[in-house]
């Protein structure tokens, strides 16, 4: 069993905080909020909310609002119901039924999404393209990322959408609290504090010619920041500009030298393959097995973070960072 505290104890103390704030200022609209495709206005109060893509339906259900309808859950779904564990628990303790789920598997379904009749469409974390975002504004105002495709922040993604919601306050409450937890359990870990990570994407065992990694843009990235992990100098120059990912051949493995710990996605197989590789095998951290190898389970997909895993799989996963951190020394 994960060690996981409560999602309602995370979320009790933005209530609270929410409570002090008088109604009038929580409720003004309408609200226009900036992104990558210009403004979005939101006129008045949405009472039916759809989301589209990775996670952002979970910043109305952190704040109390179920949506209408969200993306079915296609990585970590550990029961094959379209909704991830952390999820599931918040949607029980709101004493809710599982609202419409969206296939994504082939892109959007936007006849899915303008089905449910939305009064807005949250897509903060995303990767809309500008067609798309014309698609779903003619549907319902929509909330889009402001920088680039996937690369938005969960503080960012709260943020947003909690102003779509005209919860700005209550969205930063939930940031605050999530940091005052995240702060707590790393800091039970300090021998992660100031090593590098590098996230790998899942490395493909027939081809180690190529080695692919999240670069700081990413919000799996920025999360091992938040941990008190840093972003190895050899990454950063490894990235092109805005990118979220970056590649290089593993013939220049011994550029990562400067990296203390790998994240990625696989199991023993992959390592004993890594390990055999006369290239992939250069790497410090394969020599000193201060590796973290992640599956398509909770913690592999909690470690893209969002408002309702945090809090669910936080100790599990600095856990397994503590203890390649130890192997790194």
């Amino acid at each position: 069993m994960f060690r996981r505290m409560k999602i309602g104890v995370v979320v009790l103390a933005l209530w609270l905080a929410a409570a002090l704030v008088p109604p009038a200022v929580a409720q003004d609209f309408p609200v226009t909020i900036d992104h990558a495709f210009g403004t979005t206005t939101v006129p008045s109060r949405p009472e039916r909310v759809a989301t589209v893509a990775w996670a952002n339906h979970e910043v109305p259900l952190a704040l109390g609002i179920v949506p209408v309808g969200f993306a079915r859950a296609n990585f970590g779904d550990d029961d094959g119901d379209g909704v991830l564990p952390w999820v599931a628990e918040r949607l029980a303790e709101l004493g809710a039924q599982t609202p419409v789920l969206f296939d994504e598997g082939d892109g959007i379904d936007f006849e899915a999404v303008a089905a449910t009749r939305p009064d807005i469409i949250l897509a903060a974390y995303s990767g809309l393209s500008r067609s798309e975002y014309d698609i779903l504004s003619r549907i319902a105002p929509t909330v889009a990322y402001t920088d680039g495709p996937w690369s938005t922040g969960w503080r960012e993604m709260i943020r947003l959408n909690a102003a779509g919601l005209g919860m700005a306050t209550e969205g930063d409450a939930l940031v605050s609290d999530l940091e005052a937890r995240i702060a707590e359990v790393s800091g039970r870990h300090p021998e992660i504090a100031g090593k590098s990570a590098m996230f790998v994407t899942h490395l493909d065992v027939r081809d180690l010619s190529v080695i692919r990694f999240y670069s700081a843009n990413d919000p799996r990235a920025r999360f091992l920041e938040d941990l008190g992990l840093t972003s190895p100098q050899a990454v950063l120059d490894a990235t092109e500009p805005g990118r979220y990912a970056g590649e290089v051949s593993a013939e220049k493995i011994d550029m990562f030298d400067d990296v203390d710990i790998v994240v990625t996605y696989g199991g023993e197989t992959l390592m004993g393959r890594v390990s055999e590789n006369p290239l992939t095998s250069r790497m410090k951290t394969i020599k000193t097995g201060s590796v973290v190898l992640l599956g398509n389970d909770p913690v592999g997909t909690a470690a893209n973070p969002t408002p309702l895993s945090i809090p669910f799989v936080l100790e599990d996963y600095v856990a397994r960072l503590a203890d390649a951190a130890r192997k790194a020394e």
